[in-house]
């Protein structure tokens, strides 16, 4: 199983990462990416850009690695007071858009809301988000009125290991847990 980090944000888009800040004074902005590779971000042509309520569709000139971050440069943001406008902004793809993963990998927000269940069929609760540790990715499993108690447990996402059965169209997920621990 792969990981693909995304975010969930809405039934029709996920965010992939978010502009920060001005970079100079020619338009060029900072990125946040959620992606994994960060850079990843890039290779989308456009992007969806929320500001408030509205989404915009912005077309990407060039970007790159700076530092140990990303920065970019917009179409039509030529100045740093046009970054200025949009620093803090999510970055956006509609779902459609993102690439199909074969079937053993999964984007982070299909996992997200899913009912965690342990081999012997105990409840544990629902996948509330993911982190990266750098040894492994990591799962926020936060209990429910349903689960066998309103712990808050994290889970190591190894596949073939702790993670036994994904079913995101059935809504859950089995996982070799000792609910004790």
């Amino acid at each position: 199983m792969t990981r693909f980090e995304t975010s969930h944000t809405d039934d029709a888009h996920v965010v992939l990462g978010k502009l920060t800040s001005p970079h100079g004074v020619k338009g060029w902005l900072k990125v946040y990416s959620y992606t994994s590779p960060m850079d990843s971000i890039l290779q989308y042509p456009e992007w969806w850009v929320r500001q408030g309520e509205s989404l915009k569709r912005i077309s990407i000139v060039q970007g790159r690695r700076q530092g140990k971050g990303l920065v970019v440069q917009l179409k039509g943001i030529d100045d740093r007071t046009a970054a200025e406008a949009l620093a803090q902004t999510e970055i956006l793809m509609p779902k459609e858009a993102l690439p199909t993963l074969s079937d053993d990998e999964y984007y982070w927000h299909e996992l997200e809301g899913l009912t965690v269940f342990t081999q012997s069929g105990e409840r544990l609760g629902q996948v509330s988000y993911l982190f990266e540790t750098g040894a492994n990715d990591v799962m926020v499993v936060r209990g429910d009125n349903d689960a066998i108690d309103k712990r808050e447990r994290l889970l190591p996402f190894l596949p073939d290991d702790v993670i036994v059965e994904i079913s995101p169209k059935d809504g859950r997920m089995v996982v070799n847990w000792d609910p004790e621990f």
